[in-house]
């Protein structure tokens, strides 16, 4: 009996953690899965078996649109989310006076911004009668609808996602504080320009960081949930109707789990291609200086 508790000494250490991911990841993980293939109700249970949610979900116009929704506000967040995250942390790696103050400033939306009360305020700012419009017409500007127009709805969204850069730009900060001083000093030496350096040499050496924010802004934004739904709940006519939005109408208002573990699979599987596509794709431009002079 000794013995078997000196050589699995370490299996009791993660028991608590072996429970808790069979319990919380495992069985929800793989429930969701089995009800996908059924029309699984919550006060009537199941009567069906088979594909018949995901012939809805790619023929019907309305998850189609949801679907289309969803990669407009990724491919339109992600990428501008990591822009200003690199130009700020660019800025912040200077040494200038009260850098430390600017730094926290800059993170507190990444703590404030995915909490309700902040989508609150960011809907009352753009709403028609909000302090953006007071603002405008203060200088005889008459703003535009900018939550109650389709033209607009999804962009301010895809605003409120980008002021959240604060996390990524603290990673961006760190990388850079690791990019040799020597190889600038050589580039000053041979007359390159700032921003030659920085597409010549700053880019290059924290470009494994930048895939790594890229991959989990990526699989963040697929999962947006509470700034859609508090600020425009989907409208108007469906204009930021994300697929998190379809999985909780489905699931909590409609009462169709077998629906929403349909779109939770499908979304899921969108994220992983993605992903797989981003890692396919880093051979191609992430540079790694401890793998044979690097790619």
């Amino acid at each position: 009996m000794k013995k078997w508790v000196k050589r699995n000494t370490g299996l009791l250490f993660i028991l608590p953690w072996l429970f808790g991911f069979c319990v919380f990841k495992a069985y929800p993980f793989l429930s969701s899965l089995y009800y996908s293939f059924t029309d699984f109700n919550l006060f009537k249970g199941i009567s069906e078996y088979g594909f018949m949610n995901y012939k809805e979900i790619f023929t019907d116009k309305d998850t189609i649109s949801s679907l289309i929704v969803t990669f407009k506000y990724a491919f339109l967040t992600v990428p501008l989310k990591l822009a200003a995250a690199l130009f700020i942390a660019y800025i912040l790696n200077f040494k200038i006076k009260g850098v430390n103050f600017f730094r926290t400033a800059y993170y507190i939306p990444s703590i404030l911004g995915g909490s309700v009360a902040i989508a609150v305020l960011w809907k009352a700012l753009f709403r028609d009668d909000g302090v953006i419009n007071s603002m405008l017409g203060m200088f005889g500007v008459a703003g535009p609808q900018w939550l109650s127009d389709p033209d607009y709805a999804l962009f301010i969204i895809c605003f409120l996602r980008v002021w959240q850069f604060g996390a990524a730009m603290v990673i961006f900060l760190a990388a850079l504080k690791g990019v040799p001083t020597e190889l600038y000093e050589s580039a000053s030496v041979e007359g390159a320009s700032k921003w030659k350096q920085f597409f010549s040499i700053t880019i290059p050496m924290i470009s494994p960081v930048i895939f790594y924010n890229l991959v989990t802004q990526l699989c963040q934004a697929f999962q947006e949930f509470n700034g859609p739904y508090i600020i425009t709940q989907g409208g108007p006519r469906k204009s930021t109707m994300l697929i998190s939005l379809m999985v909780y109408r489905s699931a909590f208002q409609q009462n169709e789990m077998g629906m929403a573990s349909a779109l939770a699979w499908v979304m899921f599987i969108v994220v992983m291609v993605l992903t797989v596509i981003s890692f396919l794709s880093q051979k191609y431009w992430v540079y790694y200086s401890d793998e044979d002079g690097g790619r």
